[in-house]
Protein backbone atom coordinates (compact mmCIF):
# COMPACT_ATOMS: atom_id res chain seq x y z
CA UNK A 1 0.00 0.00 0.00
CA UNK A 2 1.16 3.66 -0.75
CA UNK A 3 0.80 6.07 2.01
CA UNK A 4 2.07 10.08 1.81
CA UNK A 5 2.91 10.51 5.38
CA UNK A 6 5.01 13.04 7.08
CA UNK A 7 7.98 12.08 8.84
CA UNK A 8 8.29 13.20 12.41
CA UNK A 9 10.89 15.31 13.06
CA UNK A 10 14.20 13.78 14.67
CA UNK A 11 14.97 16.20 18.10
CA UNK A 12 18.31 15.93 19.56
CA UNK A 13 17.66 13.89 23.01
CA UNK A 14 21.60 14.49 24.01
CA UNK A 15 21.94 15.11 27.53
CA UNK A 16 18.72 14.20 29.43
CA UNK A 17 19.40 13.93 33.16
CA UNK A 18 16.62 12.04 35.86
CA UNK A 19 14.56 14.72 37.88
CA UNK A 20 15.65 14.49 41.43
CA UNK A 21 13.12 16.87 43.27
CA UNK A 22 9.61 16.76 44.17
CA UNK A 23 8.75 19.79 41.83
CA UNK A 24 10.27 18.73 38.78
CA UNK A 25 8.83 15.52 38.85
CA UNK A 26 5.14 17.21 39.61
CA UNK A 27 6.02 19.11 36.66
CA UNK A 28 6.68 16.16 34.65
CA UNK A 29 3.39 14.83 35.62
CA UNK A 30 0.47 16.86 34.02
CA UNK A 31 -2.13 14.65 33.21
CA UNK A 32 -3.08 13.10 29.78
CA UNK A 33 -6.63 13.81 30.46
CA UNK A 34 -8.51 17.60 31.00
CA UNK A 35 -10.14 16.50 33.50
CA UNK A 36 -10.29 13.31 35.45
CA UNK A 37 -12.35 10.85 35.11
CA UNK A 38 -13.15 7.31 36.75
CA UNK A 39 -13.75 5.37 33.92
CA UNK A 40 -11.36 4.54 30.73
CA UNK A 41 -11.50 7.54 28.22
CA UNK A 42 -11.19 5.90 24.74
CA UNK A 43 -11.34 7.37 21.39
CA UNK A 44 -12.74 7.07 18.09
CA UNK A 45 -8.93 6.45 17.12
CA UNK A 46 -8.57 3.56 19.00
CA UNK A 47 -6.31 5.06 21.98
CA UNK A 48 -7.77 4.52 25.24
CA UNK A 49 -6.61 7.05 28.52
CA UNK A 50 -7.07 5.92 31.87
CA UNK A 51 -7.19 8.71 35.08
CA UNK A 52 -3.76 8.06 35.80
CA UNK A 53 -2.78 9.06 32.36
CA UNK A 54 -1.80 5.44 31.66
CA UNK A 55 -3.10 4.56 28.21
CA UNK A 56 -3.63 1.59 25.97
CA UNK A 57 -4.16 1.54 21.95
CA UNK A 58 -4.85 -1.07 19.42
CA UNK A 59 -5.21 -0.78 15.46
CA UNK A 60 -8.27 -3.16 16.02
CA UNK A 61 -10.01 -5.90 17.72
CA UNK A 62 -8.66 -9.41 19.05
CA UNK A 63 -9.15 -12.12 17.21
CA UNK A 64 -10.55 -13.28 13.54
CA UNK A 65 -11.42 -9.72 12.99
CA UNK A 66 -8.60 -8.28 14.29
CA UNK A 67 -6.39 -10.69 11.66
CA UNK A 68 -8.24 -9.37 8.90
CA UNK A 69 -8.07 -5.98 10.02
CA UNK A 70 -3.91 -6.13 9.84
CA UNK A 71 -4.06 -8.50 6.74
CA UNK A 72 -0.70 -7.40 5.42
CA UNK A 73 1.05 -7.63 9.01
CA UNK A 74 -0.73 -10.85 8.98
CA UNK A 75 0.85 -12.36 5.40
CA UNK A 76 4.27 -11.07 6.47
CA UNK A 77 3.78 -13.08 9.59
CA UNK A 78 2.41 -16.15 7.45
CA UNK A 79 5.42 -15.60 5.05
CA UNK A 80 7.97 -15.47 8.02
CA UNK A 81 6.97 -18.33 9.77
CA UNK A 82 8.02 -20.98 6.92
CA UNK A 83 11.15 -20.98 9.11
CA UNK A 84 9.03 -23.31 11.56
CA UNK A 85 8.06 -24.94 8.17
CA UNK A 86 11.55 -26.33 7.88
CA UNK A 87 11.94 -27.29 11.62
CA UNK A 88 8.44 -29.69 11.96
CA UNK A 89 9.04 -30.99 8.52
CA UNK A 90 12.38 -32.00 10.18
CA UNK A 91 10.49 -33.70 12.76
CA UNK A 92 7.36 -34.99 10.65
CA UNK A 93 10.02 -37.10 8.63
CA UNK A 94 13.05 -38.56 10.39
CA UNK A 95 10.75 -40.85 12.27
CA UNK A 96 9.22 -42.86 8.93
CA UNK A 97 12.80 -42.71 7.28
CA UNK A 98 14.42 -44.05 9.64
CA UNK A 99 12.47 -46.93 9.30
CA UNK A 100 12.24 -47.12 6.02
CA UNK A 101 13.67 -49.88 3.81
CA UNK A 102 15.84 -48.98 1.45
CA UNK A 103 17.96 -46.65 3.90
CA UNK A 104 17.81 -49.44 6.73
CA UNK A 105 19.42 -51.81 4.04
CA UNK A 106 21.67 -48.99 2.65
CA UNK A 107 22.90 -48.41 6.13
CA UNK A 108 22.27 -50.59 8.83
CA UNK A 109 22.37 -48.07 11.60
CA UNK A 110 23.40 -49.04 15.72
CA UNK A 111 20.22 -47.42 17.77
CA UNK A 112 23.50 -45.04 19.01
CA UNK A 113 23.68 -43.55 15.34
CA UNK A 114 20.34 -43.25 15.62
CA UNK A 115 20.01 -41.61 18.51
CA UNK A 116 23.13 -39.40 16.87
CA UNK A 117 20.96 -38.49 13.73
CA UNK A 118 18.55 -37.11 15.87
CA UNK A 119 20.86 -35.64 18.84
CA UNK A 120 23.37 -33.48 15.44
CA UNK A 121 20.89 -31.50 14.37
CA UNK A 122 19.90 -30.15 17.50
CA UNK A 123 23.82 -29.44 18.71
CA UNK A 124 23.39 -27.85 14.90
CA UNK A 125 20.28 -26.11 16.00
CA UNK A 126 22.01 -24.57 19.25
CA UNK A 127 24.55 -23.10 17.63
CA UNK A 128 22.77 -21.58 14.72
CA UNK A 129 20.10 -20.06 17.35
CA UNK A 130 23.30 -18.50 19.36
CA UNK A 131 24.84 -17.23 16.12
CA UNK A 132 22.20 -15.62 14.75
CA UNK A 133 21.24 -13.75 18.12
CA UNK A 134 24.24 -11.39 17.17
CA UNK A 135 23.65 -11.51 13.38
CA UNK A 136 20.14 -10.38 13.98
CA UNK A 137 21.09 -7.17 15.79
CA UNK A 138 24.21 -6.50 13.30
CA UNK A 139 22.77 -6.63 10.27
CA UNK A 140 18.89 -7.10 9.94
CA UNK A 141 16.27 -9.51 10.59
CA UNK A 142 15.33 -10.01 7.41
CA UNK A 143 19.10 -10.86 5.98
CA UNK A 144 19.81 -13.08 8.68
CA UNK A 145 16.65 -15.26 7.84
CA UNK A 146 18.03 -15.32 4.13
CA UNK A 147 21.34 -16.21 5.19
CA UNK A 148 19.79 -19.27 7.85
CA UNK A 149 17.40 -20.27 4.40
CA UNK A 150 20.97 -20.89 2.12
CA UNK A 151 22.29 -22.64 5.34
CA UNK A 152 19.37 -24.83 5.81
CA UNK A 153 19.07 -25.91 1.74
CA UNK A 154 22.71 -26.36 1.72
CA UNK A 155 22.49 -29.13 4.35
CA UNK A 156 19.06 -30.50 2.66
CA UNK A 157 20.96 -31.02 -0.55
CA UNK A 158 23.36 -32.94 1.25
CA UNK A 159 20.68 -35.15 3.05
CA UNK A 160 19.01 -35.84 -0.18
CA UNK A 161 21.86 -36.51 -2.39
CA UNK A 162 24.18 -38.61 0.44
CA UNK A 163 26.14 -40.98 -0.62
CA UNK A 164 26.88 -42.17 2.56
CA UNK A 165 26.64 -41.92 6.21
CA UNK A 166 28.94 -39.19 7.05
CA UNK A 167 27.58 -37.30 4.36
CA UNK A 168 23.66 -37.76 5.80
CA UNK A 169 25.59 -36.52 9.37
CA UNK A 170 26.93 -33.22 7.54
CA UNK A 171 23.38 -32.28 6.37
CA UNK A 172 21.64 -33.36 9.13
CA UNK A 173 24.76 -30.81 11.30
CA UNK A 174 24.70 -28.31 8.70
CA UNK A 175 20.59 -28.36 8.26
CA UNK A 176 20.62 -28.00 11.81
CA UNK A 177 21.99 -24.79 12.39
CA UNK A 178 19.89 -23.67 9.93
CA UNK A 179 16.85 -24.88 11.29
CA UNK A 180 18.14 -23.12 14.59
CA UNK A 181 18.87 -20.20 13.21
CA UNK A 182 14.82 -19.81 11.72
CA UNK A 183 13.30 -21.24 14.99
CA UNK A 184 14.83 -17.75 16.51
CA UNK A 185 14.61 -15.48 13.77
CA UNK A 186 11.01 -15.87 12.43
CA UNK A 187 9.20 -15.10 15.53
CA UNK A 188 11.58 -12.39 16.46
CA UNK A 189 10.48 -10.36 13.06
CA UNK A 190 6.67 -11.30 13.55
CA UNK A 191 6.97 -10.11 17.37
CA UNK A 192 9.07 -6.86 15.73
CA UNK A 193 5.89 -6.40 13.14
CA UNK A 194 2.59 -7.27 14.96
CA UNK A 195 0.05 -4.53 16.33
CA UNK A 196 -0.22 -5.16 19.94
CA UNK A 197 -3.84 -6.39 19.78
CA UNK A 198 -2.99 -9.43 17.83
CA UNK A 199 0.95 -9.94 18.09
CA UNK A 200 -0.11 -13.22 20.21
CA UNK A 201 -1.75 -14.59 17.58
CA UNK A 202 0.73 -14.03 14.69
CA UNK A 203 3.85 -15.21 16.49
CA UNK A 204 1.55 -18.34 17.44
CA UNK A 205 1.87 -18.91 13.52
CA UNK A 206 5.37 -19.90 13.89
CA UNK A 207 3.51 -22.95 16.02
CA UNK A 208 1.47 -23.34 13.97
CA UNK A 209 3.23 -23.44 11.00
CA UNK A 210 5.64 -26.14 12.81
CA UNK A 211 2.88 -28.15 13.54
CA UNK A 212 2.08 -28.34 9.83
CA UNK A 213 5.84 -29.14 8.71
CA UNK A 214 5.07 -32.17 11.31
CA UNK A 215 2.04 -32.98 10.02
CA UNK A 216 3.50 -33.06 5.90
CA UNK A 217 6.67 -34.40 6.49
CA UNK A 218 5.46 -37.36 8.54
CA UNK A 219 2.45 -38.49 6.01
CA UNK A 220 4.63 -37.70 2.94
CA UNK A 221 6.87 -40.05 4.56
CA UNK A 222 4.32 -42.65 5.22
CA UNK A 223 3.12 -42.99 1.68
CA UNK A 224 6.70 -42.90 0.39
CA UNK A 225 8.05 -45.81 2.44
CA UNK A 226 7.53 -48.37 0.12
CA UNK A 227 8.43 -46.58 -3.28
CA UNK A 228 11.14 -48.57 -4.78
CA UNK A 229 14.68 -47.54 -3.97
CA UNK A 230 16.52 -44.44 -1.95
CA UNK A 231 13.34 -42.31 -3.91
CA UNK A 232 11.27 -43.49 -0.97
CA UNK A 233 13.92 -41.52 1.75
CA UNK A 234 15.56 -39.26 -0.83
CA UNK A 235 12.27 -37.63 -1.55
CA UNK A 236 10.70 -36.44 1.66
CA UNK A 237 14.08 -35.44 2.24
CA UNK A 238 14.36 -33.21 -1.08
CA UNK A 239 11.11 -31.67 -0.88
CA UNK A 240 11.76 -29.87 2.66
CA UNK A 241 14.10 -27.37 0.18
CA UNK A 242 10.94 -25.82 -1.49
CA UNK A 243 9.75 -23.44 1.19
CA UNK A 244 14.09 -22.72 2.36
CA UNK A 245 14.10 -21.29 -1.29
CA UNK A 246 10.47 -19.40 -0.87
CA UNK A 247 11.64 -17.53 2.28
CA UNK A 248 14.82 -16.85 1.69
CA UNK A 249 13.50 -15.05 -1.99
CA UNK A 250 10.93 -13.11 -0.01
CA UNK A 251 13.30 -12.28 2.72
CA UNK A 252 14.78 -9.98 0.27
CA UNK A 253 12.53 -8.92 -1.69
CA UNK A 254 8.69 -9.26 0.19
CA UNK A 255 9.38 -8.75 3.46
CA UNK A 256 9.23 -5.01 5.23
CA UNK A 257 12.08 -4.25 7.45
CA UNK A 258 11.69 -4.55 11.60
CA UNK A 259 10.53 -0.67 12.05
CA UNK A 260 11.96 -0.99 15.66
CA UNK A 261 15.22 -2.30 14.16
CA UNK A 262 15.55 0.63 12.00
CA UNK A 263 15.02 3.14 14.86
CA UNK A 264 17.61 1.38 17.19
CA UNK A 265 19.41 2.08 14.13
CA UNK A 266 18.69 5.89 13.59
CA UNK A 267 16.99 5.27 10.66
CA UNK A 268 13.83 6.63 11.87
CA UNK A 269 12.61 7.59 8.08
CA UNK A 270 12.44 4.21 6.69
CA UNK A 271 11.09 3.18 9.83
CA UNK A 272 7.81 4.69 9.62
CA UNK A 273 7.60 4.22 6.04
CA UNK A 274 7.80 0.33 7.04
CA UNK A 275 5.36 1.06 9.87
CA UNK A 276 2.88 2.59 7.96
CA UNK A 277 2.82 -0.46 4.81
CA UNK A 278 2.60 -2.53 7.85
CA UNK A 279 -0.69 -1.39 9.61
CA UNK A 280 -1.83 0.08 6.41
CA UNK A 281 -2.75 3.53 7.95
CA UNK A 282 -1.02 6.82 8.53
CA UNK A 283 -2.45 8.72 12.04
CA UNK A 284 -1.93 9.37 15.09
CA UNK A 285 -1.66 6.06 16.34
CA UNK A 286 1.39 5.04 13.84
CA UNK A 287 3.27 8.40 15.16
CA UNK A 288 2.51 7.12 18.91
CA UNK A 289 3.78 3.40 18.14
CA UNK A 290 6.86 4.92 16.51
CA UNK A 291 7.53 7.56 19.02
CA UNK A 292 7.19 4.73 21.67
CA UNK A 293 9.99 2.72 19.46
CA UNK A 294 12.24 6.29 19.61
CA UNK A 295 11.44 6.49 23.58
CA UNK A 296 12.60 3.45 23.99
CA UNK A 297 15.80 3.30 21.60
CA UNK A 298 16.22 6.80 23.46
CA UNK A 299 16.58 5.23 26.83
CA UNK A 300 18.46 2.59 25.82
CA UNK A 301 21.24 4.69 24.06
CA UNK A 302 21.62 6.65 27.98
CA UNK A 303 21.72 3.78 29.16
CA UNK A 304 24.15 1.79 27.10
CA UNK A 305 26.46 5.18 27.31
CA UNK A 306 26.46 4.03 31.15
CA UNK A 307 27.10 0.42 30.83
CA UNK A 308 31.21 -0.70 32.05
CA UNK A 309 30.65 -3.80 30.86
CA UNK A 310 32.45 -4.12 27.01
CA UNK A 311 32.70 -7.45 24.54
CA UNK A 312 30.06 -10.03 23.73
CA UNK A 313 30.25 -11.79 26.83
CA UNK A 314 29.79 -8.26 28.51
CA UNK A 315 26.15 -7.71 26.50
CA UNK A 316 25.17 -11.77 26.92
CA UNK A 317 25.76 -10.90 30.65
CA UNK A 318 23.08 -8.52 30.65
CA UNK A 319 20.29 -10.92 30.33
CA UNK A 320 21.49 -12.26 34.09
CA UNK A 321 21.42 -8.94 35.83
CA UNK A 322 19.04 -8.10 38.07
CA UNK A 323 16.95 -5.40 35.29
CA UNK A 324 16.37 -8.76 32.73
CA UNK A 325 16.83 -11.72 35.18
CA UNK A 326 12.47 -11.96 35.39
CA UNK A 327 12.27 -12.14 31.70
CA UNK A 328 15.99 -14.04 30.95
CA UNK A 329 13.81 -17.11 33.34
CA UNK A 330 10.28 -16.51 31.56
CA UNK A 331 12.07 -17.11 28.58
CA UNK A 332 14.11 -20.00 29.23
CA UNK A 333 11.65 -21.96 31.64
CA UNK A 334 8.97 -21.64 29.06
CA UNK A 335 11.07 -23.74 27.15
CA UNK A 336 11.91 -26.03 29.46
CA UNK A 337 8.77 -26.75 30.57
CA UNK A 338 8.02 -26.85 26.73
CA UNK A 339 10.12 -29.71 25.93
CA UNK A 340 9.85 -31.77 29.50
CA UNK A 341 5.80 -31.53 28.98
CA UNK A 342 6.75 -34.70 26.56
CA UNK A 343 5.72 -33.81 23.69
CA UNK A 344 8.50 -33.99 21.35
CA UNK A 345 9.22 -37.63 22.94
CA UNK A 346 5.97 -37.98 21.16
CA UNK A 347 7.04 -37.23 17.85
CA UNK A 348 10.70 -38.40 18.00
CA UNK A 349 9.34 -42.24 19.48
CA UNK A 350 5.93 -42.17 18.95
CA UNK A 351 5.84 -45.66 17.43
CA UNK A 352 8.19 -47.03 20.64
CA UNK A 353 5.55 -44.89 23.44
CA UNK A 354 2.47 -46.42 21.77
CA UNK A 355 3.92 -49.92 21.65
CA UNK A 356 4.28 -49.15 25.43
CA UNK A 357 0.88 -49.01 26.24
CA UNK A 358 0.13 -52.53 24.23
CA UNK A 359 -0.45 -51.21 20.02
CA UNK A 360 1.36 -53.54 17.86
CA UNK A 361 2.16 -53.55 14.59
CA UNK A 362 3.86 -50.99 12.19
CA UNK A 363 1.78 -49.42 10.81
CA UNK A 364 -1.09 -48.99 13.62
CA UNK A 365 2.03 -47.58 15.74
CA UNK A 366 2.73 -45.38 12.85
CA UNK A 367 -0.98 -43.86 12.54
CA UNK A 368 -1.19 -43.07 16.07
CA UNK A 369 1.76 -41.35 16.08
CA UNK A 370 0.42 -39.25 12.70
CA UNK A 371 -2.31 -39.02 14.67
CA UNK A 372 -0.74 -37.25 17.45
CA UNK A 373 0.65 -34.06 14.45
CA UNK A 374 -2.92 -34.15 12.90
CA UNK A 375 -4.54 -33.28 16.86
CA UNK A 376 -1.75 -30.65 17.49
CA UNK A 377 -2.70 -29.11 14.11
CA UNK A 378 -6.07 -28.84 14.91
CA UNK A 379 -5.57 -27.57 18.62
CA UNK A 380 -3.17 -24.68 16.89
CA UNK A 381 -5.94 -23.03 15.65
CA UNK A 382 -8.02 -22.05 18.57
CA UNK A 383 -4.58 -20.78 20.03
CA UNK A 384 -4.47 -18.28 17.30
CA UNK A 385 -7.56 -16.94 17.83
CA UNK A 386 -7.91 -16.65 21.20
CA UNK A 387 -4.21 -16.11 22.41
CA UNK A 388 -5.26 -12.89 22.24
CA UNK A 389 -8.65 -12.29 23.78
CA UNK A 390 -8.20 -15.17 26.42
CA UNK A 391 -4.57 -14.22 27.27
CA UNK A 392 -1.10 -16.07 27.61
CA UNK A 393 -1.93 -16.78 31.41
CA UNK A 394 -5.07 -18.67 31.48
CA UNK A 395 -3.93 -21.12 28.60
CA UNK A 396 -0.64 -22.11 30.05
CA UNK A 397 -2.82 -23.02 33.10
CA UNK A 398 -5.61 -24.74 31.51
CA UNK A 399 -3.24 -26.10 29.12
CA UNK A 400 -0.46 -27.38 31.87
CA UNK A 401 -3.65 -28.77 34.28
CA UNK A 402 -4.81 -30.73 31.57
CA UNK A 403 -1.51 -32.17 30.38
CA UNK A 404 -0.58 -33.19 33.83
CA UNK A 405 -3.77 -34.86 33.77
CA UNK A 406 -3.57 -37.03 31.03
CA UNK A 407 0.12 -38.04 31.37
CA UNK A 408 -1.33 -39.56 34.98
CA UNK A 409 -3.95 -41.41 34.07
CA UNK A 410 -1.49 -43.08 31.12
CA UNK A 411 0.96 -43.96 33.79
CA UNK A 412 -1.65 -45.35 36.10
CA UNK A 413 -2.81 -47.29 33.00
CA UNK A 414 0.73 -48.26 31.77
CA UNK A 415 1.21 -49.67 35.18
CA UNK A 416 -1.50 -51.57 35.67
CA UNK A 417 -2.21 -53.40 32.40
CA UNK A 418 1.52 -53.61 31.36
CA UNK A 419 1.66 -57.14 31.68
CA UNK A 420 -1.54 -58.00 29.58
CA UNK A 421 -2.61 -55.72 27.25
CA UNK A 422 -3.91 -58.60 24.42
CA UNK A 423 -7.29 -58.69 27.24
CA UNK A 424 -7.47 -54.72 27.94
CA UNK A 425 -7.62 -53.27 24.54
CA UNK A 426 -10.09 -50.64 25.95
CA UNK A 427 -7.52 -49.35 28.05
CA UNK A 428 -5.06 -48.91 25.56
CA UNK A 429 -7.13 -47.25 23.43
CA UNK A 430 -8.39 -45.21 26.67
CA UNK A 431 -4.43 -44.31 26.62
CA UNK A 432 -4.35 -43.59 23.03
CA UNK A 433 -7.22 -40.74 24.10
CA UNK A 434 -5.39 -39.49 26.80
CA UNK A 435 -2.18 -39.35 24.18
CA UNK A 436 -4.48 -37.24 22.14
CA UNK A 437 -6.08 -34.89 25.02
CA UNK A 438 -2.54 -34.19 25.97
CA UNK A 439 -1.47 -33.40 22.65
CA UNK A 440 -4.41 -30.76 22.23
CA UNK A 441 -3.62 -29.17 25.38
CA UNK A 442 -0.36 -29.11 24.26
CA UNK A 443 -1.06 -27.46 21.21
CA UNK A 444 -3.80 -24.83 22.41
CA UNK A 445 -0.83 -23.35 25.22
CA UNK A 446 2.58 -24.12 25.92
CA UNK A 447 2.94 -24.78 21.98
CA UNK A 448 2.36 -21.77 20.68
CA UNK A 449 2.95 -19.50 23.75
CA UNK A 450 6.62 -21.31 24.16
CA UNK A 451 7.08 -18.72 20.90
CA UNK A 452 5.10 -16.25 22.08
CA UNK A 453 6.81 -14.69 25.36
CA UNK A 454 10.28 -15.29 25.11
CA UNK A 455 9.61 -12.76 21.82
CA UNK A 456 7.49 -10.07 23.55
CA UNK A 457 9.03 -10.02 27.18
CA UNK A 458 12.51 -8.63 26.42
CA UNK A 459 13.26 -4.64 25.29
CA UNK A 460 14.47 -4.03 21.89
CA UNK A 461 18.22 -3.81 22.96
CA UNK A 462 18.67 -7.36 24.31
CA UNK A 463 15.38 -8.76 22.36
CA UNK A 464 17.72 -10.79 19.86
CA UNK A 465 19.75 -12.28 22.59
CA UNK A 466 16.79 -12.56 24.82
CA UNK A 467 14.74 -14.68 22.28
CA UNK A 468 17.85 -15.83 21.42
CA UNK A 469 19.07 -17.61 24.61
CA UNK A 470 15.57 -19.05 25.27
CA UNK A 471 15.63 -21.09 21.78
CA UNK A 472 18.58 -22.06 22.65
CA UNK A 473 17.04 -23.14 25.74
CA UNK A 474 14.44 -25.47 23.78
CA UNK A 475 17.00 -27.26 21.45
CA UNK A 476 19.12 -27.79 24.73
CA UNK A 477 15.99 -29.71 26.52
CA UNK A 478 15.50 -30.97 22.93
CA UNK A 479 18.56 -32.72 22.90
CA UNK A 480 18.41 -34.47 26.63
CA UNK A 481 14.82 -35.59 25.68
CA UNK A 482 15.24 -37.35 22.20
CA UNK A 483 18.36 -38.96 24.35
CA UNK A 484 17.06 -39.98 27.67
CA UNK A 485 13.25 -40.93 26.23
CA UNK A 486 14.53 -44.10 24.82
CA UNK A 487 16.21 -45.24 28.00
CA UNK A 488 13.18 -44.13 30.27
CA UNK A 489 10.89 -46.00 28.50
CA UNK A 490 13.30 -49.35 28.49
CA UNK A 491 13.53 -49.01 32.40
CA UNK A 492 9.71 -48.07 33.30
CA UNK A 493 6.98 -46.75 30.55
CA UNK A 494 4.86 -46.06 33.23
CA UNK A 495 7.89 -44.04 34.90
CA UNK A 496 8.45 -41.50 31.77
CA UNK A 497 4.49 -40.65 31.66
CA UNK A 498 5.11 -40.30 35.51
CA UNK A 499 8.00 -37.94 34.87
CA UNK A 500 6.13 -35.97 32.37
CA UNK A 501 3.07 -35.79 34.54
CA UNK A 502 5.52 -34.04 37.22
CA UNK A 503 7.15 -31.29 34.57
CA UNK A 504 3.52 -30.60 33.68
CA UNK A 505 2.51 -29.99 37.30
CA UNK A 506 5.53 -27.51 38.15
CA UNK A 507 4.55 -25.49 35.21
CA UNK A 508 0.89 -24.82 36.23
CA UNK A 509 2.90 -23.58 39.51
CA UNK A 510 4.97 -21.87 37.04
CA UNK A 511 2.28 -19.93 35.54
CA UNK A 512 0.37 -19.54 38.44
CA UNK A 513 2.49 -17.95 40.07
CA UNK A 514 5.83 -16.10 38.34
CA UNK A 515 4.03 -15.55 34.74
CA UNK A 516 3.04 -11.80 34.27
CA UNK A 517 -0.09 -11.34 31.75
CA UNK A 518 1.36 -9.96 28.39
CA UNK A 519 -1.54 -9.95 26.18
CA UNK A 520 -2.71 -6.65 24.55
CA UNK A 521 0.67 -4.90 25.99
CA UNK A 522 3.02 -3.00 23.63
CA UNK A 523 6.33 -3.92 23.32
CA UNK A 524 7.71 -0.78 24.44
CA UNK A 525 5.46 -1.10 27.74
CA UNK A 526 6.39 -4.50 28.90
CA UNK A 527 9.12 -2.67 31.42
CA UNK A 528 5.51 -1.58 33.18
CA UNK A 529 4.42 -5.14 33.22
CA UNK A 530 8.00 -6.47 35.16
CA UNK A 531 8.00 -3.29 37.30
CA UNK A 532 11.32 -2.44 35.53
CA UNK A 533 10.50 1.31 36.18
CA UNK A 534 9.68 1.74 39.76
CA UNK A 535 12.65 4.02 40.48
CA UNK A 536 11.46 7.62 40.57
CA UNK A 537 14.36 8.85 38.27
CA UNK A 538 13.63 6.02 35.94
CA UNK A 539 10.01 7.17 35.41
CA UNK A 540 11.14 10.84 35.09
CA UNK A 541 13.97 10.25 32.86
CA UNK A 542 11.06 8.56 30.40
CA UNK A 543 8.62 11.32 31.19
CA UNK A 544 11.27 14.01 29.76
CA UNK A 545 11.93 11.64 26.68
CA UNK A 546 8.47 11.60 25.77
CA UNK A 547 7.51 15.15 26.37
CA UNK A 548 11.37 16.20 24.24
CA UNK A 549 9.94 13.48 21.55
CA UNK A 550 6.09 15.16 21.06
CA UNK A 551 4.58 11.47 21.93
CA UNK A 552 2.90 13.46 25.13
CA UNK A 553 1.53 15.86 23.26
CA UNK A 554 0.33 13.39 20.62
CA UNK A 555 -1.52 11.78 22.97
CA UNK A 556 -3.11 14.36 24.69
CA UNK A 557 -4.54 15.87 21.54
CA UNK A 558 -6.09 12.06 20.39
CA UNK A 559 -7.12 12.02 24.42
CA UNK A 560 -9.49 15.58 23.64
CA UNK A 561 -11.38 13.89 20.99
CA UNK A 562 -14.97 12.74 21.79
CA UNK A 563 -15.61 9.39 23.06
CA UNK A 564 -16.95 6.69 19.94
CA UNK A 565 -20.37 6.72 20.37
Amino acid sequence: MTSKYVPIPVSPHAGITAAHDDAELDAQDTPLLASSAATPHSTRSGLTVYADSTYTYSYGPPGLTGLWHNYYALLCAIFASMGGLSFGYDQGVIANILVMEDFVRRWPITPLQKGALTAVLELGALIGTLLSGVLADKYSRRHSIFVACVVFNIGALFQCFAQNLSHLFIGRAVGGVGVGALSMLSPLYISEISPPEVRGSLIALEQFSIVLGVVVGFWIGFFTRHVPGSLSWRLPLGLQIAPGVLLALGAIFLLPASPRLLVLKGRYTEAEASLVKLRGRDDGLTKIELLEMRVEATLISQADGRKTDTGELGVWGRLFTKKYRARTMIGVLIMVFQQWSGINALLYYGPTLVRSIGLQGETSGLLVSGGIGVVQFLAVGPAVVYIDRLGRKPLLRGGSAAMAVSHLIIALLVLQFKDNWPEHAVAAWVAVVGIYTFTFAYGVSFGPIGWVLPSEVFPLSMRARGVALATASNWVNNFFIGLITPVMIEVSAAGTFLTFASACFLAYLWATYSVPETAGVALEDMDRVFGSEVGREDAARRREVEEELGLRKILASLADRPDEE
